[in-house]
């Protein structure tokens, strides 16, 4: 049942990370088309304009969900293919154990850099 679970969580994964995905290649591609998410300019990759987006709470919400979905699915793909190897159950779990180890450690980082940079973005980029 568990790998049931987990590969459901997998595929639900992939369309949320498919709809953040795209919204963040929209916003990053397209915005200074239209100025939607860079009302500085057409450079959406610009200080003022990377900090425009650092200041909301929403962006904020969803870069940390653009990087555990991406995280998860990436990570879960990887175990899946690396246990088509028809390893050792022990070898499999210590895998499994790394994995796991590993996409929360890069998912904390990944969390304290974007709640570091919208303090930044609050206090006026002064650090």
């Amino acid at each position: 049942m568990g790998g049931t679970r987990s590969w459901t969580w997998h595929m639900a994964a992939a369309v949320v990370l498919l709809f953040v995905l795209g919204m963040h290649m929209l916003i990053m591609h397209m915005a200074g088309t239209g100025h939607w998410f860079a009302p500085y300019g057409t450079e959406p990759s610009s200080m003022r304009n990377s900090l425009f987006r650092d200041e909301n709470p929403f962006f904020i919400f969803a870069y940390i969900l653009l990087l555990g979905v991406a995280l998860y699915h990436g990570l879960y793909g990887f175990r899946t293919i690396v246990f088509e190897l028809t390893l050792k159950p022990a070898t499999e779990k210590a895998i499994t154990i790394a994995l796991a180890v590993i996409g929360l450690g890069l998912f904390g980082l990944g969390t304290w850099a974007a709640l570091v940079a919208h303090r930044i973005a609050l206090a006026g980029a002064g650090g």
